[in-house]
């Protein structure tokens, strides 16, 4: 027997988002043996978010707003159009305001029939006790590191197996995390840093060159730029360690250990703990970046 509304807390990226789609689909499919089958049309409708019986609420700006719990209300008043059930996902809870809580508490204090909620937070701390007391809350944890690597290669074909590992392990085995980074570029400049450290290497004139032109685009990243470096300093941690063991890490880590000692490339992730330390100062992004990138190129400093 479902309850009224179930709470699905853990920290971003860990999947609860994409639980709850997965819960309202099984629960909007129509056919008996196979749920979500993917043919019926409840899931067509659902796969192209086009289904009267499920409401996903998103904040607008920084939070959920009063009006829309109060259009949810609304909603809620009327029974499902298709289905036996309507399926409501809130998503980042946390972020309403108390306003907007004591809202849907009413709503929660005598939850309609036929409707099914979902809350989806990062955190329960902010959000109201007694909206708490009215869920029943399933906790998200990050996953193992191996899982979560092999969800992050699968996810991201460009992605070899060692560089989704150290993904795995940055962003803390939330593989979710690993796609905002791809969606912002910070991965596809990762590897293009990467490759072209790997490369032979060119004239003073084209490393400098190289060397300001990926400074530019790594300066406009947000807060990607600070994974982005811890990326790299693996990088340079899996060619020293291949320079210890004579073992190749990757194909790219293997090839910066045959160019740089074990000397240089110690100084190379210096650099990077020196760059990440003048970003924590809110130093020149641009500067910081230019400076870094002609120290890590092997001509260009």
């Amino acid at each position: 027997r479902l309850a009224h509304a179930y709470l699905f807390t853990g920290p971003d990226g860990v999947g609860k988002t994409r639980t709850a789609m997965a819960v309202a689909a099984i629960l909007l499919c129509t056919d008996p043996d196979r749920r979500p089958c993917g043919r019926c049309p409840g899931c067509r409708k659902f796969a192209s978010d086009n289904h009267p019986d499920f409401l996903a609420i998103r904040p607008e700006g920084v939070s959920i707003r009063i009006d829309q719990v109060r259009e949810l209300k609304k909603t809620l008043s009327f029974p499902p159009f298709e289905s036996g059930l309507r399926v409501v996902v809130l998503e980042e809870v946390q972020t309403m305001r108390r306003e907007a809580g004591n809202s849907l508490l009413k709503v929660l204090e005598e939850p309609p029939p036929d409707n099914l909620l979902i809350l989806v937070a990062s955190d329960s701390e902010p959000i109201l006790p007694t909206i708490l007391s009215r869920c029943q809350a399933i906790p998200f944890y990050p996953l193992p590191l191996p899982l979560a690597a092999e969800i992050i290669a699968r996810e991201n074909a460009a992605l070899d197996l060692e560089g989704a590992r150290a993904l795995a392990m940055l962003t803390n085995g939330c593989p979710g995390r690993a796609g905002r980074l791809e969606a912002g570029g910070a991965l596809e400049l990762y590897r293009q840093v990467v490759a072209e450290l790997a490369a032979p290497a060119a004239g003073e004139a084209v490393q400098v060159e190289t060397a300001l032109a990926l400074a530019v685009r790594m300066a406009e990243l947000k807060q990607e730029l600070g994974v982005l470096l811890d990326l790299l300093r693996i990088f340079f941690k899996d060619a020293m360690i291949a320079g210890l063991s004579g073992t190749a890490v990757s194909v790219e880590a293997d090839q910066a250990r045959e160019r740089w000692n074990l000397e240089r490339l110690s100084d190379k992730i210096a650099a990077i703990d020196t760059a990440q330390k003048a970003l924590a100062r809110n130093c020149n992004r641009a500067l910081v970046c230019e400076v870094l990138l002609l120290d890590l190129f092997p001509d260009a400093g």
